[in-house]
């Protein structure tokens, strides 16, 4: 869909820290006039003050789609000055981790079309993933608009069940800080090899973008292409025969790692819910 189809339609944002501004960043990339989209942000960044929006101006009066982009902890104070929008064609879009559909239902109204979003941090530069489940009440037309302002920064997946999003939100969501922190530790372990500081950091950070940049247009599966690195009795074997271990390799810590975000999503939750 082209997104100049917004350009007579009034688009709400509440809230434009990072995720919001990276949303906002590919919307105007892709051609929608600003003069149709009312940001609500107290704290505006110099970027977004730049930018021909209606910044903290009178909300229209019927919004296609009103994202909300701010922090669980602001939901009580913001969502219900938001209820006038409730049980109409006004579409909610959220972003916020851990918060649910029945949570917004509540105080929207049952009959709220509303679509729960977790976009990653790579979004801001177009090669984000965002997974997304809507509620009953969300027209298949509704769905394929939400489903094309959010491609315009990266690609989009739909989900069967609500509850997915808190394991996605462990992947996907809080994935991109386990590899930079994967960067971080393979640069030190360079230095702790007499690498210096520069070299052994650009060796990493081109290594890890690199091959997930070939992880993601080749045909073969990622466990393919490590066999293909593999050559028996080498060097990468050693390495991987101490990351693969059963017991303390990078299989198990990633395992837990998961399953502490997701356990964390789920109670975030259950905070909002009560």
């Amino acid at each position: 869909m082209d997104l100049t189809y917004f350009n007579k339609k009034d688009i709400v944002i509440i809230g434009c820290g990072k995720m919001g501004s990276a949303l906002l960043s590919g919307w105007i990339d892709s051609g929608i006039d600003l003069q149709n989209i009312t940001v609500i942000e107290p704290n505006p960044s110099l970027w977004l003050r730049k930018k021909n929006v209606r910044l903290n101006k009178e909300l229209p009066k019927k919004p296609v789609l009103v994202l909300i982009a701010i922090k669980p902890q602001m939901m009580s104070a913001v969502i219900p000055k938001l209820k006038a929008f409730g049980s109409s064609n006004t579409v909610f879009v959220s972003i916020a981790a851990g918060t649910s559909i029945s949570y917004f239902s509540k105080i929207l109204g049952d009959k709220t079309p509303i679509v729960r979003a977790m976009p990653n941090t790579p979004s801001s530069i177009g090669k984000g993933i965002t997974a997304i489940i809507p509620n009953d009440y969300v027209k298949k037309s509704q769905l394929k608009e939400v489903e094309a302002l959010l491609s315009s920064v990266g690609k989009t997946v739909l989900l069967d069940f609500e509850q997915d999003l808190d394991a996605v939100t462990a992947v996907s969501g809080s994935g991109p800080a386990y590899v930079f922190h994967l960067i971080e530790t393979l640069a030190s372990a360079g230095e702790a090899r007499g690498l210096g500081a520069e070299l052994s950091m650009s060796l990493a950070k081109a290594t890890v973008s690199g091959a997930g940049a070939l992880a993601e247009i080749s045909e073969l599966e990622p466990s393919a292409l490590r066999v293909n690195v593999t050559s028996p009795g080498g060097t990468t074997e050693a390495a991987l025969k101490i990351l693969m271990d059963k017991k303390i390799g990078l299989e198990s810590l990633l395992e837990k790692a998961v399953k502490a975000a997701t356990k964390r999503s789920r109670e975030l939750k259950e905070l909002d819910d009560e």
